[in-house]
């Protein structure tokens, strides 16, 4: 082997190789100190973009399945006035019946019907109750998109619950004209017939709120499962890069070692000139 001083290519190499193994190594670090196998795009150009996309999505269905929640407290809200509904037109009922009652005088049955007024202007308040200043009763219906897409082909629609309907068995029947409408002149049966169409909206709120609810849940399986599909392609797998890591650190302290003594050599030429 020829002996010469302007080239070291022992050197050279050594200081290629430690290079190189000190690149991987701050890579190593980085990964560990992130938690993240992507650092830049350069590691995973296509990975990084498929793991944004699994990641907004998650992050939709987050927000999705708060709406969903909003939905139902809005349902809850309802329910709870259509309860108030039904014990009104039960109490109207009770009121009907008892107005008949042949051993009632005239100031008598006046006063069941001052009560049976005031239970009218109650159910007509309930009407226009709101929530968040969105109406609870009327003859709007409501879709509630499911989906992170916004898919509205699986939107959930919520029937309208309308308290004013004056059609038959309609609530409104019972609160319509409450001036003239009195025990006197309405019938049993608009009464009961109104209760039945309440205790039908209730089945149909209590229907929207437990397909909610289940819909609910298939978003919470999703949301993590894209968040483990994301996982899979940018969270660093500590085990293995911390033995990447012992490797790396093994050679750079080895190349290091072997560039000084690469760095030597050349002076055995300058021996030979003695």
């Amino acid at each position: 082997m020829s002996v010469v001083i302007n080239t070291n290519y022992a050197a050279t190499v050594a200081s290629n190789n430690l290079a190189a193994s000190n690149t991987m190594l701050q890579k190593s670090l980085n990964r560990l100190s992130s938690g993240s196998k992507i650092v830049t795009p350069a590691d995973d150009a296509g990975g990084l973009a498929v793991s944004l996309k699994l990641s907004a999505a998650a992050t939709r269905s987050g927000a999705v399945s708060t709406n969903i929640g909003n939905a139902v407290s809005f349902l809850q809200t309802q329910d709870g006035g259509l309860k108030v509904a039904g014990d009104i037109l039960n109490r109207m009922g009770e009121l009907k019946t008892l107005y008949g009652d042949v051993t009632k005088t005239t100031s008598d049955q006046a006063n069941y019907n001052t009560e049976f007024t005031a239970l009218q202007l109650q159910l007509t308040a309930i009407a226009t109750e709101q929530f968040n200043g969105k109406s609870l009763f009327g003859t709007t219906t409501n879709a509630v998109s499911v989906t992170e897409d916004g898919s509205t082909t699986s939107a959930i629609t919520l029937g309208a619950s309308d308290l004013t309907s004056t059609a038959s068995g309609g609530v409104g029947v019972v609160t319509a004209n409450t001036t003239s409408t009195s025990l006197g002149v309405i019938t049993l049966t608009q009464i009961t017939d109104a209760l039945e169409t309440v205790a039908t909206l209730r089945a149909a709120n209590g229907a929207g709120q437990s397909r909610l609810g289940f819909a609910a849940s298939l978003l919470t399986t999703n949301k993590a499962n894209l968040e483990a599909a994301s996982s899979r392609i940018t969270d660093v797998d500590v085990a293995q890069e911390s033995t990447q890591l012992a490797r790396w650190n093994t050679l750079v302290q080895a190349g290091t070692s072997m560039l000084a003594q690469a760095n030597q050599s050349a002076q055995t030429a300058l021996k030979l000139l003695q």
